[in-house]
């Protein structure tokens, strides 16, 4: 299975739950704030998620329409899944196409 096609299927009640608990460890490593989703914020948001596979990003929006479209747009631009969403924070999930143990959050954080 591809990175491509595994990103693409709906992650299962126990996967969300699991990247839940991993990412309230996490700390954002991206923020997007007045100048939106342009493509320096998407080339950090890539490699972020091909290095960790589960990252917290922070979204500076002012309304609550626009910051689901952006994620929607993130997710639909990057082959990613929105695990969850807090208030300004969204947990991005996508599968690595070689998980790194020294990087991956899945691999530093697993039971």
């Amino acid at each position: 299975m591809t990175s491509k096609e595994a990103s693409s299927q709906k992650l299962t009640a126990q996967a969300r739950k699991h990247y839940r608990t991993i990412g309230h460890q996490l700390k954002p490593v991206v923020i997007i704030a007045q100048k939106g989703f342009n493509d320096n914020i998407k080339n950090e948001i890539d490699r972020a998620l091909e290095d960790h596979e589960l990252i917290k990003t922070k979204i500076l929006t002012s309304t609550k329409e626009e910051k689901k479209s952006l994620i929607e747009t993130i997710c639909t631009t990057l082959n990613a899944q929105s695990v969850q969403s807090i208030g300004n924070i969204v947990l991005l999930y996508r599968p690595a196409k070689k998980q790194n143990p020294q990087l991956s959050n899945l691999l530093r954080f697993r039971k």
